[in-house]
């Protein structure tokens, strides 16, 4: 009986206070110190934890013992004490030496920002890729805090900051560690293989691909599955989907093409996370559009929209041409609507209203869509007639003797891409 109790209290849920350090050079990037404490928040709330008190601290630069200030952490000990706290989760991320200083004196289990993040992941990885994926990341953050773990890891028996390598956490060392990190990169070297193979079958077949992009709950899946009933977990949370899926959508001109959502973006995504997702978020860079999807209702959006623009900085596709959908426009007040540009490259849409649909599927269409160009094809050539099909829009179609003649829309990228294989059927 008395094991029974220890088990259900090692499993109890997370209580927790929010720590969070307000300082000159946040002030100075333009960090809205509220709009990331209300982020932590939702975090926290995704990982399964009750929040029970939220503490910030302004300073001029943070203290390299105890991270906030002396003075703080006895208030924050007191707080604890009070409250019956059993975590102490912070919104900036901890050396292993803060960690260590903090759990002594709290005595509390410590949480930063990026081990909450890789928790949320840990818990959301469903396929092989996806959870190798957030494993590295999470011994790539653990292997230089090694030194400053000590009662943390052995605290709670399980709950938030132990799920993925979880407990093994006591029985490794550096060594082990490393020799596993170098079997989790040969094993996701070996799946990228695989998926850059997918990559080029799906060139030479002359898909065009889309990426969905966003800001995380920006209404990506949602806008995925709508588009192209595709069968994806859909939940009003913070990273509710983790692993990419890729549909086929067919637009109004009859062409079909790839549309990809990816995983969402976060404002101070963890660098390890980043690394270890490279060859799934580089499912960005193979795309010929980015749809980016921003919650329109959201008070953060113009912030979000920043912090998705430079992660695609970072991953190299910046330049890539870019459709913005400002989504979830049924949450917005008529002046709020006002103020969103529409144009070429910018649509309101609600992901559950049909005729945004067809506004969506219109204007990838307009934007794939370039010069027109008529071919001559014989008409038993049903391989290269299918080609046709697959890399352009047929505009228009007829037969004269034994030739199908062909008029069609393709875009420069695509007749680069695939074009030159019908050159000699071309009619200049």
């Amino acid at each position: 009986m008395k094991n029974e109790t220890h088990d259900t209290q090692t499993e109890q849920q997370a209580r927790a206070v929010l720590v969070s350090l307000y300082t000159q050079m946040d002030k100075r990037n333009g960090v809205n110190a509220e709009g990331s404490i209300e982020e932590l928040v939702s975090l926290a709330e995704t990982a399964g934890v009750e929040v029970l008190e939220q503490l910030t601290q302004n300073r001029e630069t943070p203290d390299s013992r105890w991270f906030i200030g002396k003075g703080k952490v006895e208030e924050l000990r007191i707080l604890v004490d009070s409250l019956e706290a059993n975590t102490v989760i912070f919104d900036q991320e901890l050396s292993g030496a803060q960690v260590r200083n903090l759990e002594e004196h709290l005595d509390a289990k410590i949480i930063d920002r990026t081990q909450l993040i890789l928790d949320i992941f840990a818990q959301r990885a469903k396929t092989r890729e996806g959870i190798l994926q957030v494993e590295l990341a999470q011994y790539s953050y653990l292997l230089p805090r090694l030194s400053g773990q000590g009662k943390n890891l052995s605290r709670l028996g399980g709950g938030i900051g132990t799920r993925g390598p979880g407990e093994s956490k006591l029985e490794t060392d550096r060594r082990h560690i490393r020799s596993r990190v170098t079997d989790l990169k040969r094993q996701l070297e070996e799946v990228m293989r695989h998926r850059t193979l997918y990559r080029e079958r799906r060139k030479k077949a002359g898909a065009v691909q889309v990426a969905l992009v966003g800001y995380t709950n920006a209404g990506k899946s949602t806008l995925l599955k709508q588009l192209t009933d595709a069968d994806v977990y859909i939940q009003n949370q913070l990273f509710a989907t983790l692993d990419p899926t890729s549909r086929n959508l067919e637009l109004p001109g009859g062409k079909e093409i790839v549309l990809t959502d990816t995983v969402g973006f976060i404002q101070n995504l963890p660098h390890d996370l980043i690394a270890a997702f490279r060859a799934t978020l580089e499912e960005v860079n193979e795309a010929d559009l980015i749809l980016h999807v921003v919650d329109a209702s959201s008070e953060r959006r113009d912030e979000q929209m920043t912090v998705v623009d430079e992660i695609l900085q970072e991953l190299g596709a910046g330049n890539k041409p870019q459709v913005i959908l400002y989504n979830k426009i049924d949450l917005c007040t008529p002046q709020q609507q006002e103020m969103l540009p529409v144009d070429q490259t910018h649509l309101r849409i609600s992901a559950y209203n049909e005729q945004d649909l067809e506004a969506v599927k219109n204007m990838v269409q307009d934007q794939l869509a370039g010069g027109t160009r008529t071919y001559r094809i014989p008409a038993d050539r049903g391989d290269l007639i299918s080609q046709l099909y697959t890399f352009s829009s047929v505009v228009d179609q007829d037969y004269e003797d034994n030739d199908a003649l062909f008029t069609v829309e393709i875009n420069q990228t695509d007749y680069d891409k695939f074009g030159y294989r019908l050159q000699e059927y071309e009619i200049k």
